[in-house]
């Protein structure tokens, strides 16, 4: 059926009444409010060049993994007196940077390093032809990534130069998850429908797939498209393409798992910044909604269209940047809630993990800071990512 406001109220309701049986959907314990949050610097002598992400290996909580934007990975010592970074990897020869494209995720294999691959995610021009790729590279003998053993997986041509998405995760199945923004443009302007909506692309989209194989990859039989061809070789096919794990995103910019649950932040285009708990086969509404609002752009028939959980418009922030489930212990009241941020007015707020849609945000406590990440260490305390250089840790105020 064609999407009106209407279909989609009533898919909010029957989304809201479906989750009215989760409980406790408040902001922490009976009889307390949620914790007002605050960010320190950490490791105050290392300064990064537009860093947009830190990690740690699996199972190594000794050292920290800070990706930068024009194709560098820096690695240093997990100590607040560190005093210098060494280069996990440089690939700045092969990555087109500046604006919102660049080195753009990093994720280890779950079994690193008995598996010895680390895949990058990454744009790059040539020929005057931009594609995102997402590539698997060998650890070497002295501790680095071979820069000569890359395997392109992904080769998603992009018509223009933002909304390049680009994070990669394992998530709990073991499969690689990719984001990818629509293609760039106001309003997502790519065919009849645009790219969010159009199954044959994987633009705008949240894809999945099996990266066991020690070349190429698989696609998890359980993918809503599974058994057409594989688009991964243009981003586009003939058919619908079988990695789409979710779709209607404008731009996932950070997203995490909290246990089998997934949290994207969705960029908006003019009015509404959003956070989805994204499931298998979901649809999200770009180009259809703006969050809950409606764009009235021609978006084709695409029923059941989920609601965010929670949104806000350009009074709050101008660029969501998702972040995590807080399940560490320093900050008491905070445990179970997910805490996320914007670029933009550095703002940094949280809801609860089984909040339900649709919350509208309203504050949220003004960092000073462009929040392009967040980090979780191993005991599940939270970190930002600062684009201007610095990395900080989620306190209580």
């Amino acid at each position: 059926m064609p999407v009106t406001a209407a279909s989609y109220r009533a898919t909010l309701l029957c989304a809201v009444l479906a989750l009215a049986g989760c409980g406790g959907g408040g902001d922490g314990p009976p009889g307390h409010d949620p914790p007002p949050l605050g960010v320190e610097r950490v490791f105050p002598l290392l300064v990064f060049s537009q860093p947009l992400a830190m990690l740690q290996a699996p199972g190594d909580a000794t050292r920290w993994f800070v990706v930068e934007q024009e194709g560098r990975v820096r690695v240093f010592a997990n100590s607040p007196q560190a005093a210098a970074f060494d280069t996990f990897v440089d690939i700045t020869d092969r990555v087109t940077a500046g604006g919102e494209r660049g080195l753009l995720g990093m994720a280890f294999h779950p079994d690193f390093p008995a598996d010895p691959r680390v895949f990058l995610s990454y744009t790059n021009e040539t020929g005057g032809v931009l594609v995102s790729r997402v590539s698997a590279f060998m650890l070497a003998v002295d501790g680095t990534i071979d820069e000569a053993s890359e395997q392109v997986l992904l080769r998603i041509e992009q018509p223009q130069g933002n909304h390049n998405g680009g994070q990669v995760a394992f998530g709990p199945d073991g499969f690689l998850y990719v984001g990818m923004g629509d293609g760039g443009g106001a309003f997502d302007p790519h065919g009849a429908i645009g790219n969010g909506q159009n199954m044959r692309t994987l633009l705008g989209k949240m894809l999945r797939v099996d990266v066991s194989p020690a070349v190429g990859y698989l696609v998890p039989g359980d993918n809503p498209f599974a058994g057409t061809p594989q688009c991964g070789a243009t981003g586009t096919g003939a058919q619908l393409c079988p990695e789409i794990f979710a779709s209607g995103f404008r731009n996932p910019w950070r997203w995490s798992f909290d246990g089998t649950v997934l949290w994207v932040g969705d960029v908006g285009q003019s009015q509404r910044e959003e956070i989805d708990r994204v499931v298998l086969g979901g649809n999200y509404g770009w180009r259809c909604f703006e969050g809950t609002r409606a764009t009235d752009l021609v978006c084709g028939t695409a029923p059941d269209l989920l609601p965010p959980v929670a949104e806000y418009g350009r009074g709050v922030g101008g660029s969501v940047t998702g972040g995590y489930v807080y399940r560490g212990s320093a900050i008491a009241g905070l445990f179970g809630r997910y805490v996320f941020g914007d670029f933009v007015s550095g703002r940094l707020m949280h809801i609860a993990a089984d909040a339900q849609p649709t919350i509208t945000m309203a504050a949220g406590f003004e960092t000073g800071l462009n929040i392009s990440s967040f980090g979780r260490d191993a005991a599940g305390e939270l970190y930002v990512v600062h684009y201007g250089g610095e990395l900080y840790r989620v306190v209580r105020r």
